[in-house]
């Protein structure tokens, strides 16, 4: 006969971040349907505008180091 393995608890550490949980979760973007809680960062716009990309659908530009 098999036996079966007691359900562990999750660790809350990989759910709630370290600090004030309150903070965190007011801050937290959270969607529903069309909906969102708060404004999402805007979209980066730094880097090199690389060569050769023709008709790119995923962006011209490069991040990062170059060396």
């Amino acid at each position: 006969m098999a036996t079966s393995s007691k359900v562990k608890a999750a660790p809350t550490q990989a759910v709630l971040p370290k600090g004030n949980a309150m903070k965190s979760m007011k801050d937290t973007n959270v969607s529903v349907a069309n909906n969102h809680s708060n404004d999402y960062p805007g979209v980066k716009t730094s880097g090199i505008k690389i060569r050769g990309t023709g008709a790119a659908t995923k962006g011209v530009m490069a991040r990062g180091p170059m060396a």
